[in-house]
């Protein structure tokens, strides 16, 4: 340090001193600041090594103090059990705040441990509905189905959304996690010539045959049509009776007791029965979003799922409805 008055080196100053300053500079910069390594040794002019070096002084001498706190107990198990009680449901798996805008990666873990826990083997069947979510969940590892065939619930080849195309969800899927994929080569809903003549098709019967002896399916639940921004296209949502639709499983829209509505075109939809689908022994439903909320609660008590992937956000609205 200079002497002001004399312009000659202060030798009292202690050059400690100053390596503390650069070290406290380097520290409040990363962790007040949130500045990169990268630019903290451009500014302090110093190699990106020594920004590392530094930070470890800087808490080894105490001017960084780390504290690590436990976090308060969450309620997610009683959440949790509250809906398998008032649901009737067999397991449900909770993601933890609102994964509403993070479908893929926030529902991917309690979704994995969901279809662990269905112990599908090589040889067996897995069906998967079309939609955001599962489109969105399609796209990441959801365990390991080598052997396992993968097949859709319902018909889309023409829709101009991916997440309503259901063999592109096939394929990600399978892309990701395994699998063998089943594709079903046909729109949501044929004229009645496509469909008397999807009858005699091979790749079509194979996909009933599919629904039929499937052990899990892997499916979304629809909001209700009124409030939802996307939508098959072959579903004619301005019709009275889709409009006071509750919400929909696999293109089978629902009034607000559970029960299947009717609408044109209706009988010409190709999707898995309701029947088959609720046939199926493991049927895991994954759904975020409070809108959902009565959706979901009507769904399940209609027997549409017993498995239910959802957020604690969602969780807490289906409580508050019931």
């Amino acid at each position: 340090m200079t002497d002001q008055t004399t312009g000659r080196a202060d030798e009292t100053a202690d050059p400690r001193d100053s390596e503390l300053e650069r070290l406290y500079q380097a520290a409040q910069l990363y962790y007040e600041q949130g500045a990169t390594q990268a630019e903290i040794a451009k500014q302090l002019q110093v190699s990106r090594p020594s920004i590392s070096r530094m930070l470890s002084d800087a808490r080894s001498l105490g001017i960084v103090d780390i504290r690590v706190r436990r976090p308060a107990p969450s309620d997610m198990g009683r959440l949790r059990q509250q809906l398998v009680n008032e649901l009737g449901l067999e397991a449900v798996y909770l993601a933890p705040g609102d994964q509403s805008g993070r479908l893929g990666p926030g529902l991917a873990p309690p979704t994995k441990q969901a279809l662990e826990n269905a112990n599908l083997r090589a040889g067996d069947t897995m069906l998967i509905a079309s939609g955001e979510t599962t489109y969105a969940l399609a796209q990441h590892r959801l365990g390991d189905f080598s052997g396992v065939v993968i097949a859709p619930t319902v018909g889309g080849q023409a829709e101009p959304d991916p997440w309503h195309q259901t063999n592109e969800v096939v394929r990600a899927f399978t892309a990701s996690s395994g699998g063998y994929p089943h594709y079903l080569f046909a729109p949501s809903m044929p004229s009645e010539a496509l469909l008397d003549a999807l009858q005699d098709d091979p790749g079509y019967r194979r996909i009933v045959d599919d629904w039929n002896r499937a052990q899990v399916a892997l499916v979304g639940v629809g909001a209700p049509p009124r409030t939802r921004k996307s939508i098959a296209r072959s579903v004619p949502r301005g019709h009275p009776n889709v409009m006071k639709a509750a919400g929909d499983v696999c293109l089978a829209f629902f009034d607000g007791a559970g029960h299947e509505i009717n609408f044109p075109g209706n009988e010409r939809m190709v999707r898995i029965p309701g029947s088959s689908l609720q046939s199926v022994p493991t049927r895991i439903a994954v759904a975020v979003g409070t809108e959902k909320a009565i959706s979901v609660l009507t769904a399940a008590r209609s027997g549409w799922f017993n498995v239910l992937v959802t957020d604690e956000e969602t969780a807490r609205a289906i409580t508050r409805a019931l």
